[in-house]
């Protein structure tokens, strides 16, 4: 069996191209982007996935050579657009975490901080909780799995060639960044409501009766009725994780349209 130079890079053509697309998203999105996969894991997750998803692709590699001007310019968008798709994925856990960060400065609890492992930061321990939560919550519903979904339905709206996304779609990738710190605001807004009443009642009290000292019992009653809050709220963490995720999932197939999000 003989293979001329043009079928070969076709052959490579076929498979390397969407890998970078592929591989970008990995590096980029949360969960595989964590600091605790190695980037040996991560090149091998990005291998399969694309074995698993280009013989779904309809649309024919071009047929150029991978080292040319054309190629690297090819190679640079695919990487741009898993890189993006990734990104505003990102900003979906990073609500929860700013999210939690509002909590822990409501509670008094803003100085106690850990290493967050996913991304090599210094986080409040709330943000860190809700940020395990959360990615427990995401997984057990298949979101990873939907973002591959998307990822290879990306290959039909956006086909690989060296253009197809708008300055438009960069605008609106943007213009996420204000949804995410609106959306931590949302999660927060049950235990910023309920902490500002319990801070004006012994406000109240020390201007009603300063001699009895309500502040030195007022910090840890905060951060007891804190928890006590987040507990009763925990449950609708997971409701506002599913309404956010699908937005989010919706607008990452809206950014891989040709026209970008309306």
């Amino acid at each position: 069996m003989e293979l001329s130079t043009a079928e070969i890079t076709g052959l490579m053509g076929t498979y390397i191209w969407p890998f970078f697309r592929v591989a970008a998203l990995v590096m980029a999105a949360p969960i595989f982007s964590s600091n605790f996969v190695n980037a040996r894991s991560r090149l091998l997750i990005a291998l399969a996935i694309s074995i698993a998803i280009v013989p779904s692709i309809p649309n024919a590699a071009p047929a150029v050579d991978p080292l040319s001007g054309v190629g690297l310019l090819i190679v640079a968008h695919q990487i741009l657009i898993g890189a993006c798709m990734g990104f505003m994925l990102q900003l979906l856990f990073n609500a929860f975490i700013i999210g939690g960060q509002i909590i822990a400065m409501q509670m008094g609890l803003g100085f106690a901080s850990m290493v967050d492992p996913q991304n090599g930061v210094t986080v409040p321990v709330i943000s860190q909780f809700y940020l395990i939560f959360v990615t427990l919550v995401f997984i057990s519903l298949n979101g990873h799995l939907i973002l591959i979904q998307v990822l290879a339905e990306s290959f039909i709206t956006i086909p690989v060639m060296p253009a197809g996304l708008t300055s438009t779609s960069f605008y609106d990738l943007v213009g996420q960044a204000s949804w995410m710190y609106a959306s931590g605001v949302l999660v927060a807004l049950p235990a910023i409501g309920s902490l500002m009443m319990v801070n004006l009642a012994f406000g109240i009290l020390s201007r009603a009766a300063p001699q009895i000292s309500p502040f030195s019992i007022g910090f840890p009653m905060t951060i007891i009725l804190g928890f006590a809050i987040m507990f009763v709220t925990l449950p609708s963490i997971a409701n506002h994780l599913l309404t956010m995720s699908d937005h989010m999932l919706q607008m990452i197939r809206l950014f891989v349209q040709p026209g970008g999000p309306a």
